[in-house]
């Protein structure tokens, strides 16, 4: 598969190398420029490229950035990249350590729901709720016993089939979370967030969710801090 990522930071490093050992032709973008990347490409064989070069001729681009850096991607992105070019958004909201108050997701909006109006693009969630380190070491056989289970939201059943099979081949066991509407059950602070459950112990987490965010998960007037010193 051609897989274009956006974003080269701790989750975007991680895909680069696995997708690459898995034979997937990637590319890889950043903000600051290919020239930034090399490093990254010659460890890896992924292509550096241009953040506007990351879509053209991908079958699945990921976007893995700062929730708070989405609003500053090129417009038209997407422009003539085909509707059935598969998207998926990594992010999460991280008000008081980074991105600073974002009004619509602090009223509710699920935060690839406002990803995806922002992009313009319908999108998948999926790769958030599992530590960097982990999506790069924790990966096992199917069937394996213990196996870590990744949940994947979308209103596109076919898209999110193609992301749920790339979590299988990643070595996670794939749960279907629902459309995207759902997504909420897996941002920070729910119960499937960063736990490396099973996927038993996935359905059981997002079924048990909560949509009120925890004071942690919200904006203050003083935010954003770091997250060392939240805000």
């Amino acid at each position: 598969m051609r897989i274009g990522i956006i974003g080269a930071g701790n989750i975007g490093g991680a895909l680069t190398r696995r997708l690459t050992d898995l034979g997937h032709e990637v590319t890889v973008a950043n903000s600051r420029g290919p020239q930034t990347l090399a490093d990254l490409a010659s460890e890896t064989g992924a292509k550096a490229v241009t953040v506007e070069e990351a879509p053209r001729g991908a079958d699945l681009v990921v976007i893995t950035i700062p929730e708070c850096r989405v609003p500053e991607l090129p417009s038209g992105l997407f422009d003539g990249v085909p509707d059935d070019v598969v998207v998926v958004d990594t992010g999460n909201y991280y008000p008081r350590q980074r991105d600073g108050r974002i009004k619509e997701i602090e009223s509710g909006l699920p935060e690839s729901r406002w990803v995806e109006k922002r992009l313009g693009r319908p999108v998948i969630k999926a790769f958030n709720n599992i530590y960097a380190r982990h999506l790069a070491e924790h990966g096992r056989p199917a069937g394996a016993p213990g196996r870590v289970a990744l949940p994947v939201a979308g209103d596109d059943e076919a898209a999110k089939r193609v992301v749920m099979d790339l979590v299988d081949q990643l070595g996670f066991d794939p749960v279907d979370a629902g459309g995207l509407d759902d997504s909420w059950r897996q941002q920070p602070g729910t119960p499937v967030y960063a736990t490396d459950k099973d996927a038993e112990g996935v359905r059981e987490a997002l079924a048990g969710a909560s949509r009120e965010r925890g004071p942690e998960w919200r904006a203050t007037d003083g935010s954003p801090g770091t997250f060392m010193a939240p805000a």
